[in-house]
């Protein structure tokens, strides 16, 4: 029997066009500057440690509500103006006042912008990396003995130290003089970021680095 040779189909694969619909021009959104004068954009952290933990985004008011709160590594998240404001309020005066911190720091750095003709963020910044300890001490225990042990200072570390002292350095210059909170900020941030020893933070940063060296 000879077998019937069936049919070839040809595939044919139909290729309809869709027309596209243009593209619209992308809608370019302004980065509010902060306090509503100081632009985020051009600021530069040279401290590559604390590159991805100094918070830059663009923000109009320093406020977030507490939003990375419980989160892990929220800090890195908020704004380093803001970080700024809450440690303002650790002192017995500025606890729970944040519209009062939120007014110092807005002074301060117009007090800034207006001696030293920059960006106060970027001094601000300057301060920190100033102020930032590269190694500390912990505390081993053998037997019954705890002997201190130099270790490196992790960079999410490093920040809140920075932050700490400055904002401690700057409530403390309060007392016994006729200077406001925003001006004894102003002439800390200046100090710390000059590496000027007559910073607070300067000074613990120093003293922190040199407890830990004698204990390599």
């Amino acid at each position: 029997m000879v077998e019937e040779e069936s049919p070839v189909v040809e595939e044919v694969e139909a290729t309809e066009e869709s027309e596209l619909a243009p593209e619209e021009p992308a809608i370019h959104i302004p980065v509010p500057p902060l306090f509503g004068k100081y632009s985020m954009d051009d600021i530069v952290v040279a401290d590559p440690g604390l590159v991805r933990y100094v918070n830059l985004r663009g923000i109009a008011i320093p406020h977030q509500g507490a939003k990375y709160a419980n989160r892990q590594f929220g800090k890195a998240k908020t704004s380093i103006v803001e970080r700024l404001v809450n440690a303002m309020m650790r002192g017995a005066e500025y606890t729970g006042k944040k519209l009062k911190s939120y007014k110092v720091v807005e002074d301060a750095f117009a007090i800034i912008a207006e001696r030293t003709k920059e960006n106060p963020v970027q001094i601000l910044v300057q301060a920190l990396q100033r102020c930032a300890p590269k190694e500390e001490i912990t505390r081993l225990r053998y037997g019954g003995i705890k002997v201190p042990k130099a270790v490196d200072c992790a960079p999410q570390r490093r920040l809140d130290i920075a932050l700490r002292n400055i904002a401690k350095g700057a409530r403390e210059a309060t007392f016994k003089t006729k200077k406001t909170a925003a001006q004894c900020l102003a002439d800390e941030i200046l100090k710390a970021s000059k590496g000027d020893m007559a910073s607070f933070g300067v000074a613990k940063k120093e003293d922190i680095e040199r407890v830990a060296k004698s204990a390599r």
